[in-house]
This record gives structure tokens, sequence and C-alpha cells, in this order.
């Protein structure tokens, strides 16, 4: 029997790796650093768990979040295979016993947070490691955080590429869900990959239905009846811990048990939330957007945003955790135009409150890459492309349209709005550079139309520029005085 097989069996009891997983299992084994863009669901963790079992040595992971670590950890074993994980949270008692496992060489998978890699105990741990010759590989898991231009940058992992330094010659494998080539260069350059394989695969799920949906004053109604409507687990999305709070208070006043999970929760509270999750028949978490990182449940029915997701990447993994188990499910996003003023206004606040001179070109960057982020966002809630073939897109990948959608199964009514888009126009070349609001508010009183939508349709035809410091500043391009001199029709679905 095939080795690679008959080990998948001993460990997992399967009998076949998923698509793009054996050849990431078979680089790394064969000394070769790998770059695994796998959707969520995929199977990403096998790529390094594996190497670990079959060498009998020692995986090093770095992993960004507490959570997914334990419950990695804890998948792993009630598997039978000795993993653990060091974070901050752990009392003294198990930190001396994941210490002495190691000394012990008992260990075949150890997750860290990246910030621990500039522990001296740590970097010692894998220069013994390397030199004993137990060390299998290294694996970055939700890779794509090493990028500015990723959907979670993190200046930590910017740091990762030094651990190498202490054992060369050891394989890297880098794995991500989403990352868009642009992303996934930059991955390569700073991990310094060496002759990498890059395993790339579709991030399509034909068992997902997208839509989304204009939020209204309160969406409660909505909210129940998607939960109603929803089989298996549900994934409610919330943009703040207060915003989590809130909506878990409603739902159970509304006769749903709800269990709020944020990062301000006490360490108990989370792992009950946790294992409410994975272990109830049907339940109902609200949570902000980091939960459900490699969370191992694949009956999740429905994954609900009350607000924007800030990025397509990121919204792409994020209702990826939904149907895992390949089963119809529903990923839902009720949304605001006022949604990414509010999200545009709170990242200048943010660099405002970490202002750090010597990286300020740096981080007014970031902020300037994430408004242009927040604004395809927003053209894929607004737009009237296929939801699934527009995310897509946005992470490099040509796909025709799924057929399954709102916007697939409805028939939109397109109109021609150059007029209008004639007024506005002219309105804004006499008022270069003013804001969308003040902007809307001009036009509303010569004329109640949705100005503030067809302004945006205009800044996405590129008739006009919009400023990335989430002031929302309006600018007449070029082309756009090419149209006031010789309209061209413009149709589109309101």
């Amino acid at each position: 029997m095939d080795p690679l097989l008959a080990s998948l069996h001993q460990h997992y009891g399967w009998d076949d790796f998923r698509p793009g997983q054996r050849p990431v299992i078979e680089a790394l084994l064969s000394g070769r650093d790998a770059l695994a863009v796998l959707p969520t669901g995929g199977g990403k963790s096998l790529c390094y768990q594996l190497p670990a079992l079959v060498r009998d040595g020692l995986v090093l992971v770095i992993s960004p979040l507490v959570a997914l670590m334990e419950d990695q950890v804890r998948q792993l074993r009630s598997r039978a295979v000795p993993a653990a994980c060091l974070h901050a949270g752990l009392t003294p008692e198990v930190r001396q016993e994941v210490w002495r496992s190691l000394a012990e060489g008992k260990l075949r998978l150890l997750y860290l947070a990246p910030e621990r890699l500039q522990s001296s105990q740590v970097r010692e741990l894998i220069a013994s490691t390397f030199r004993q010759k137990r060390l299998v590989a290294l694996a970055v898991d939700e890779a794509h955080c090493i990028s500015a231009w990723g959907h979670d940058f993190r200046p930590d992992y910017r740091r990762l590429g030094e651990v190498r330094t202490l054992c060369p010659g050891v394989p890297m494998v880098a794995l991500s869900a989403t990352a868009a080539p642009r992303v996934r260069a930059d991955i390569l350059r700073l991990l310094a990959l060496e002759k990498p394989l890059v395993q790339v695969c579709s991030a399509q799920r034909d068992n997902l239905h997208y839509a989304m949906q204009r939020r209204p004053k309160d969406p409660l109604d909505q909210v129940l009846k998607a939960i109603r409507r929803s089989r298996g687990a549900s994934l409610i999305y919330a943009r703040t811990r207060r915003s989590v709070e809130h909506w878990a208070k409603r739902l159970d006043a509304n006769g749903v048990e709800a269990i709020p999970y944020h990062a301000g929760l006490d360490p108990d509270l989370r792992h009950q939330a946790l294992c409410h999750f994975l272990e109830a028949d049907r339940p109902v978490l609200v949570a902000t957007v980091a939960f459900g990182m490699g969370v191992d449940r694949g009956d999740v029915g429905l994954v609900l945003h009350l607000d924007l997701p800030s990025t397509p990447e990121g919204y792409l993994q994020e209702s990826g955790r939904a149907g895992r188990d390949g089963e119809p499910a529903q990923c839902l996003v009720l949304f605001s135009p006022g949604d990414r003023t509010s999200l545009g206004w709170a990242m200048q606040a943010s660099l405002r409150r970490h202002h750090n001179p010597e990286l300020e070109q740096e981080e007014r960057s970031r902020v300037e890459l994430a408004q242009q982020q927040l604004r395809r966002m927003e053209a894929v809630a607004e737009g009237e492309m296929c939801r699934q073939q527009a995310l897509l897109l946005a992470v490099g990948e040509l796909a025709p349209p799924c057929g399954r959608c709102d916007r697939c199964l409805s028939h939109l009514q397109r109109d021609d709005w150059s007029e209008a888009a004639q007024m506005l126009l002219q309105t804004l070349e006499g008022n270069h550079g003013t804001d969308a609001r003040s902007l809307s508010d001009t036009l509303a009183e010569l004329e109640p139309l949705r100005w503030g939508w067809l302004t945006r349709r205009l800044v996405q035809e590129e008739l006009i520029s919009e400023s990335n410091d989430g002031s929302q500043r309006l600018y007449l391009r070029d082309s756009g005085r090419r149209f006031l001199k010789q309209p061209w029709p413009l149709h589109y679905a309101a």
C-alpha cells in the first residue's frame, strides 16, 4: 500500500487526500519549501501535521490566535497525537509540562504565536531541536498576515524569516486560505522561501449560497429568519465587542440561545463558548471575525455578517467557514452605505492613536490600501456581478457565475443613468475635493435620487477618484471630463 496513504489512514482514518494536500506533504518530506493556498475547509493543517508523524519528529507551527492553537491541539490530542501550544495564557504548571515534553522529545507539533519567537528560550529550543535532527519543518499558518497587502496584516509576522538562520535547510511551509497574487509574492519574498512548491487550489465552493442585502434600521427580523432557516450551527459576525454582546443579548431575549465570543472575554468563558459551539446540536455564536480560524465544525449552515466585511479576501475566508461538510449553507451579509464611512474613520483614529514617526509612511500606506479594499468589498455588495465570481476575482481567480447566489437568481432591471451622472459630474466640477456626503446633500436639494449610490458607481467606473484617507473626498478624473463633453450610456441596476 502507498506509505503516505497508509500513514493517513493510520493517524486520521481517512482513505485519500483532499485536492492540493499530497504535493505539499511530499515537498516537505523531501526537504523543499512550499506555499499552500487551500480554501477554508481544504485541510491545510494536515499538510504539516502528517510530516511530523511520518518523520517522528517535531514541527513548529506559527499561528496568530490562541483559540486557533488550542482548538488544533485539542483535535490532535483526540487522535492521540502529542501536541501542545505555548502562549501567555498558560498556567506555570502547564507551561512547565510543555517544556518537559519538549525536552523528552515527546511532542510532534508545537504551536506558537509569532511574538514567542523573540524569546531566547524558544530560539534555543529551535536550535537544539535542529542540532538533534528532530526538527522536521516550520509551518506558518495564516501566512497572508505577513503581507501589508493581505487582509489581516500583523507586523510580528515580518520577523519570521529570521528564524530560518537558526535551522538552515529545514523546510518551511506557508499556508493561507486566501492570498491574491500580490500577497503570494510577499509571502515568498518575506519568508525567503527557496525554490518552493507553490500549490494554489480554487477557492470555489459549490455548496455555498451567497446573499448580500441592504441592512434596515433594525435587522432583527432578518437575522431571526436566517437563523430559523439554517441547519446545524450558526455563526454571526459583528465588528466590535460591544456589538457582539448587544446581539447575543437581543437574540437571547427573542428566544434564540446565543453565546458571545470575543478577545475581551475571560479565558474560561471563551473556552466554554468554544466548547458549546463545537458540541451543541444547533449553537448560535455571535463573534468578532477572528473566531472560526481552524475551528473544526463541518455543519455550519449559516455565516451571517451584520456589517460590511472589510475586504473581499477576508470575507472569502470568513464565509468559507460555512458548509465544510459539503452540504448546502447560507452566507448572508447585511450592509449599509454607512459601514464604509464608519470603518474608514475608525482606521484613521487607529492611525492617529498608534502614530509612529519612523513608520508614518508605511502606516499611512496601509490605511490607504485598507480603504481601497473596503471600496472593492462595497462594489461586490452593491454590484450586479455574481457574488462568488466577484469575490474570486478579488483574489485573482477567474470563474463563471455560480448560479446559486442572490444575484444569479434575480432578474435585475437596468436603466440608463447617464443624465443623472452628467448632473453629478457637473456639480463635482464646481466643488472639486468635496466629500461624498456633502455632494449627495447638495444634489438631493435639486432632485431626490440615490446620489450616494450613483457616486460610488462612478468611482468604480473611474470617472471620479476618491481619496484613500477615509475622508471620501472626490475629484473629477480626466475620463469624467471627457464624459461631460461627450456622454455615453451608463446602464446600472439600482
